[in-house]
């Protein structure tokens, strides 16, 4: 059973995305901030950005090393690919400051979450594009 019956077009879900993540970003800053205080706050947003972009930037190499190796034994690294799509949305989304963009960016380090998109944008896509 799909999660949302009404089909939404990737500029809708951006659009939405750009309208609706800002103030939730916003109303986080303010619940921590009012809890922990600015400083804890700043430091927690500063070490999610270095955190974030030495892990992306590790799995990063490593999944070049995975399309270059799939390059060289004649293959089409589409998996590979996929995972390094995913890699640098979550590096964009770990280097933008807030907690929801944080979590959902180290989501997507997760191989095993990134294999589960994949797959779901295989599913949904297969009769839409032509697929490799």
């Amino acid at each position: 059973m799909p999660v949302c019956s009404i089909p939404m077009r990737p500029a809708t879900l951006l659009f939405l995305a750009f309208v609706l993540v800002p103030p939730i970003e916003i109303g986080l800053f303010i619940v921590v901030g009012s809890r922990i205080g600015l400083g804890p706050t700043m430091a927690i947003v500063l070490l999610t950005a270095v955190l974030g972009a030495t892990l992306v930037s590790r799995q990063g190499r490593g999944v070049l090393a995975s399309i270059q190796a799939e390059f060289a034994a004649g293959q089409f690294p589409a998996r590979s690919l996929a995972h390094g799509a995913m890699i640098l949305v979550a590096g964009a989304l770990l280097v933008t400051p807030g907690f929801l963009t944080d979590v959902v960016g180290f989501s997507l380090l997760s191989p095993q979450i990134r294999e589960v998109l994949r797959r779901w944008g295989v599913r949904r896509w297969a009769n839409r594009v032509t697929v490799l």
